[in-house]
């Protein structure tokens, strides 16, 4: 199936055309068919000789209702353009393609009607001369007559050869549905329309709008009941799980966590903004939102949205201006996450990184974000390429770089007998979300030892590694628990070797053969600091999960720091902080 939206001036025979070619009332209101004029969007569907199935998005031409226009375009791939031929090119076709044009729409049909009143020679003269310094520069054009039927088996044969022009769309990828109308069906509950331009729908499916899980309860294309759709494709789908009036035209139904809902973005915009608008209202897929623009450069923005969208890198819309009815600009969507702009400064830095790319790859994000997983890539459009440093993430190199030597400058700096820093206190130290890239980044001259990042030649040796390796392992469960001197005997960890582990700092000894992880003390703390003050021996030997054994001297440590103090001969309280 193919998706075409009508486009042109109002009382130029686009819903006339729609009928003609299929059969069908694009016109839904009473109203629409009282007036003779459309108001909302229409839908119709035929089978062209040629076997391709076209199914059309009918929109209004009056000023009134461009949003509802743009609303059905938004989403569709290709447009049929309709100019009247006893009254030529008017002002809504000059807005209609110029809404066209910003939302990058580049397959279409020129269609020039109502032969059988005017000659039809001028009307389609004004088509290609405005057409020629666009995207739709070049498409083919029919002169027909919806009343009379002529020329329309050149139409249906034209509209074979633009579907069949048209790009295959990925139904392999994460759904993204622009609803267009919702309605209730007594029976089934909610239902939704749009027109399905990625990914696949299948009945059982979940699905999420505005933040709410839903599940795909039915599904229909072209009147017909279907277990599956894939795009591109108009489809209707009952939902599970979600209120009809929790719904509207301009939401969108998504792959979950496919998507990032943006409420800030930076974009390109196109012409560049001729005059100093602060605010306007967005129109992307079906969505009008209104949006705060603060310019970048002069040809880049940021826009705040007044509600969050589903969008991608590589996404086209507009910004219209309601007051003066005119479009301010065509946006394409360059960063749906872009850093915050706190420095002087930073406004005119963001513009240059932007302008050094037409459109972002994942390699363009990672090096304005530094880190991002490949999860995020995809969902912010852009596929990642090459290995991830550590788990799912990527880095851009130069930041990558940068990390680590930032990381080896500080462990080196330490003094020569400081065991270095534990892996968390890496990743805090560098601002990382995840320590397995605090442990990714240390290289020569850096190791990590019993969890701890320290220069080389300060290791233990091999032997004593693995034993101090053994041992975490077995507190990393209970990490109280220490061994007893016969266990310490068995890992190889006594005398001299004993000894070299807590010298490096890979073991913590807080009494006789009483031996524990760095961290200890620190973890004890903030165990304990959860009791109520005071506290008995017991009730810490409780809390830590281990014996009196273990839990006397760890008091008394914690003594010595200052972090607790004795009430009397068994209670303890935390001393406060200044």
């Amino acid at each position: 199936m193919h998706v075409i939206a009508t486009a042109g001036h109002v009382d130029h025979g686009k819903s006339t055309l729609v009928r003609a070619l299929t059969g069908m009332e694009p016109d839904r209101w009473a109203e629409e068919r009282r007036r003779g004029m459309t108001i909302d969007l229409g839908f119709a569907w035929t089978t062209l000789g040629s076997g391709e199935r076209i199914a059309f998005v009918d929109v209004p031409g009056h000023e009134r209702f461009v949003t509802n226009m743009l609303a059905g375009v938004g989403p569709c791939p290709a447009v049929m353009l309709v100019v009247a031929a006893d009254q030529g090119w008017q002002a809504q076709s000059a807005e209609h393609l110029a809404a066209l044009e910003a939302l990058g729409v580049r397959h279409g049909l020129a269609v020039v009607t109502r032969a059988d009143l005017a000659d039809p020679e001028p009307a389609l003269r004004q088509v290609h001369d405005h057409l020629r310094k666009t995207g739709l520069a070049g498409i083919d054009s029919v002169v027909v007559s919806g009343r009379t039927r002529q020329g329309l088996d050149e139409l249906e044969a034209a509209l074979a050869r633009l579907a069949a022009a048209l790009p295959e769309p990925d139904t392999g990828d994460a759904v993204r549905l622009w609803i267009d109308r919702v309605f209730t069906i007594t029976g089934s509950g909610t239902v939704v329309t749009g027109t399905l331009t990625r990914g696949t729908l299948r009945v059982g499916d979940e699905l999420e709008t505005g933040g709410t899980r839903v599940r795909i309860r039915g599904l229909q294309t072209l009147g017909e009941k279907a277990e599956q759709v894939s795009a591109t494709a108009r489809v209707a789908v009952n939902l599970r799980g979600v209120d009809r009036d929790d719904l509207t035209r301009g939401m969108a139904l998504v792959t979950p966590e496919a998507w990032l809902p943006a409420r800030v973005i930076d974009v390109r915009l196109n012409p560049a903004m001729g005059h100093r608008a602060e605010e306007a209202v967005l129109h992307l897929g079906s969505a009008a939102v209104p949006v705060r623009i603060r310019r970048l450069g002069s040809g880049t923005a940021r826009l705040t949205l007044g509600r969050p969208l589903p969008l991608r890198t590589g996404d086209r819309g507009l910004l219209r201006d309601p007051g003066r009815r005119e479009i301010v600009a065509g946006v394409h969507v360059l960063d749906v996450r872009p850093p915050a702009l706190r420095r002087r400064g930073a406004a005119a830095a963001r513009a240059a990184a932007l302008d050094e790319v037409p459109l972002p790859d994942a390699a363009a994000l990672l090096r304005w974000h530094g880190l991002l997983t490949g999860g995020e890539l995809r969902a912010m459009g852009c596929p990642p390429a090459g290995t991830p440093v550590a788990g799912d993430w990527y880095a851009d190199p130069g930041h990558w770089s940068s990390l680590a030597r930032r990381l080896a400058e500080h462990v080196s700096r330490r003094p020569a007998h400081d065991p270095g820093i534990t892996v968390e206190a890496a990743a805090q130290l560098l601002g990382l979300p995840d320590r397995r890239l605090a442990e990714a980044l240390v290289a020569p001259p850096l190791v990590v030892e019993g969890g701890r990042v320290l220069p080389a030649d300060r290791a233990l040796p091999p032997a004593i590694a693995r034993a101090v390796a053994k041992l975490a392992a077995e507190l990393a469960e209970h990490p109280f628990a220490a061994p007893t001197a016969e266990r310490l005997d068995e890992l190889g960890l006594t005398g001299k070797a004993l000894a070299a582990a807590i010298h490096a700092g890979a073991v913590l000894s807080i009494g006789k053969n009483v031996v524990l992880m760095p961290d200890a003390l620190d973890r004890a703390a903030a165990t304990l600091a959860a009791l109520p003050s005071p506290f008995t021996v017991s009730d810490a030997r409780t809390a830590l999960a281990t014996s009196r054994r273990v839990a006397l001297p760890l008091l008394e440590c914690l003594d010595a720091r200052g972090i607790t103090k004795r009430v009397d001969n068994d209670r303890r309280a935390f001393r406060p902080r200044d």
